[in-house]
């Protein structure tokens, strides 16, 4: 039993009927997510839905049309692919969200589960690669990383092996070859790549050096094909490269478009399909390897969040707006463009669009930083109560995408402002990177940025302002409340690093070794840099209440640094209230997810005095 403040769940959030319905169907109403395919059985896929209210894996057969939930677990299931032949589904069974766990295999049509593959250990997954008759595996533990590969249904022989962070990344059509991206250079924020043989000769290696990663993507889908497709950053952003990897050559793809760049093959290994980002955007395109003609595709504004190519040259997507709730689309060789796949039920309702915001910087990398605004459909010309949500990641982004999240700060009479700060991705490397040495006070700066602009412009002020988010938007949170006392009204935060040096003891080994490629260190390398970085330093200075979250079995954020955090915040008898759950780094339970939204915005409200 908790010995500290529990947060208040109301019964509902609103008083009208019609409000209070909506914001609960968006999370409720059925979605599914992009389909995955037997690579020699395409009529055979895999897709995630929560339509049984829990996110869990479901098979379609196309041929027949039918659907069948494959997994049924209390806290869901996120990991799951299918055998090359289609015949079988491999998928990753943990402990109740903790993400330690082992594969599982099962047939396509329903049957028994078994332990995928006998001789391998638990762990973290770091890659799965599936081929007719080799199978690679990686995990992640305390002691590093392990791969695993195994030919003809044999025993798995250890391919790889190492202290530092890495995995398997890709294999080649023919199944001679498996690509294994490391960080033995001791930075895990930009891998290099190593190609080996099944049998554990070494076939290539290619690093771009210090501060320059590199991410394989997929090898040509022909047999005997030994091009790889590579994503670098020797301009300062993401673009492309084609790497034969046993000729060692290589061939830029330079493209004239502005932002970000991935990409997958076609099926004749004669073309990709761009997904291009820029400021918050996708648009996609085909680009001809002979011609170099680039060809866009025709989806509407928003963002595409998966794309992939059928043998037939479709291509499947999954779009949305912040306004429009997402759709799994599929746009023809011939350029026809209908949805593809619609869950049972009722359709989630729409939002609101968000608007660009571009607030100039006095410093660099960039000229401004862009934020994301939008506000309520009802809201007069402000001030306005105003969330500023920070996105996790921190090597990620806000972008133009519906968010029931978001629509719900909205209902309740709540601006939305979602910053994509220094250590953002689509917005160039030397971006991304600014905040190693440095995190979190980094980013806070361009977060106080936009918050002078939005108090400069009368959206807000700071009694008005709350400022929450979760994972790495938890730990700048509350952050933000011990460094910012003056800004913020009230704090959210989802499953934070609170303690920095308790959470670094206590996480996932994969995750220090990212701590380690941030920091510069170990927290007995660099103390000085994790406790100016950690929000347990500046605990005395936080003024405002705060509402913490937290899963028991969170790896990641794991518990005890939270708690020590906790106590020191009650120690001086600041209001707080603590929300804490039985899963992991966030739930895959639709109900769950209800609770702890009406939650963090019944506690906002009632600090910015709307009830």
């Amino acid at each position: 039993m908790s010995t500290y403040p529990e947060a208040r769940i109301p019964e509902k959030l609103f008083d009208d009927p019609e409000r209070e319905a909506r914001w609960q169907a968006r999370f409720r109403a059925p979605r599914v997510s992009l389909p995955d395919w037997a690579r020699d059985a395409s009529d055979r896929s895999l897709y995630l839905s929560n339509s049984s209210g829990t996110w869990e894996i479901y098979a379609w057969d196309r041929a027949a049309d039918t659907h069948r939930r494959v997994t049924e677990r209390p806290q869901g299931t996120f990991h799951g692919t299918l055998s090359a032949d289609g015949e079988h589904i491999w998928w990753f069974d943990d402990t109740d969200g903790d993400e330690f766990g082992s594969w599982v295999v099962e047939p396509f049509h329903p049957g028994e589960s078994r332990p995928a593959l006998p001789g391998t250990h638990p762990g973290y997954p770091a890659g799965l690669e599936l081929g007719s008759s080799v199978v690679g595996l990686g995990m992640s533990t305390d002691d590093g990383v392990t791969v695993w590969v195994a030919t003809d249904g044999g025993p798995p022989q250890v391919l790889y092996q190492h202290e530092q962070d890495g995995g398997v990344s890709a294999m080649s059509r023919d199944e001679s070859m498996l690509v294994i991206s490391h960080s033995e250079h001791g930075d895990s924020r930009h891998p290099a790549l190593r190609v080996l043989r099944v049998d554990g000769s070494e076939v290539a290696e290619k690093w771009d050096g210090p501060g320059k990663g590199l991410d394989a993507l997929e090898f040509a889908p022909v047999p005997g094909d030994p091009r790889l497709l590579v994503l670098h950053e020797r301009r300062g952003r993401e673009e492309l490269l084609i790497w034969d990897v046993e000729a060692d050559t290589e061939t830029e793809i330079v493209l004239d478009l502005p932002g970000e760049v991935s990409a997958d093959w076609f099926p004749d290994g004669t073309a990709l399909l761009i997904a291009h980002t820029h400021h918050a955007r996708t648009t996609m395109h085909r680009y001809d390897l002979a011609t170099g003609e680039l060809t866009g595709l025709p989806t509407p504004p928003g963002t595409v969040v998966g794309a992939s190519v059928r043998p037939d040259h479709s291509v499947e997507y999954v779009w949305s707006s912040a306004a429009t709730p997402s759709l799994v689309r599929t746009v023809s060789r011939e350029g026809d463009d209908r949805v593809l796949l619609t869950p049972p039920g009722e359709r989630a309702p729409g939002s609101e669009a968000v608007e660009d915001v571009f607030v100039e910087l006095p410093y660099g990398p960039n000229d401004t930083v862009h934020a994301l605004v939008a506000r309520p459909a009802d809201a007069g010309p402000g001030p306005l109560p105003t969330v500023f949500n920070l996105h996790g990641g921190p090597h990620a982004a806000d972008e133009d995408r519906f968010s029931a999240y978001r629509a719900a700060w909205l209902d309740a009479g709540f601006a939305v402002v979602e910053i994509n700060y220094r250590g953002s991705t689509g917005y160039g490397s030397k971006w991304r990177d600014a905040i190693e040495g440095r995190p979190g006070l980094t980013e806070l700066e361009d977060v106080a940025h936009v918050h002078d602009w939005a108090v400069k412009e009368g959206l807000t002020t700071p009694a008005l302002s709350v400022v929450a988010g979760a994972s790495w938007g938890g730990y700048l949170t509350l952050l933000a409340l011990g460094t910012q006392p003056e800004r913020w009204a009230a704090g959210v935060a989802g499953v934070p690093v609170a303690d920095y040096v308790t959470a670094y003891a206590d996480e996932m080994e994969p995750l220090r070794a990212y701590d380690r490629a941030l920091f510069g260190g170990s927290p007995q390398d660099v103390p000085d840099v994790y406790r100016d970085s950690s929000p347990l330093t500046y605990v005395d200075q936080v003024r405002a209440p705060v509402l913490v979250l937290a899963g028991d079995n969170d790896p990641r954020c794991p518990l005890q640094q939270i708690l020590n955090y906790l106590d020191r915040l009650g120690a001086r008898e600041i209001p707080f209230e603590f929300y804490r759950y039985d899963a992991g780094h966030g739930s895959l339970v639709v109900a769950e997810t209800l609770r702890q939204v009406a939650a963090e915005i019944h506690f906002a409200r009632r600090a910015v005095g709307l009830g």
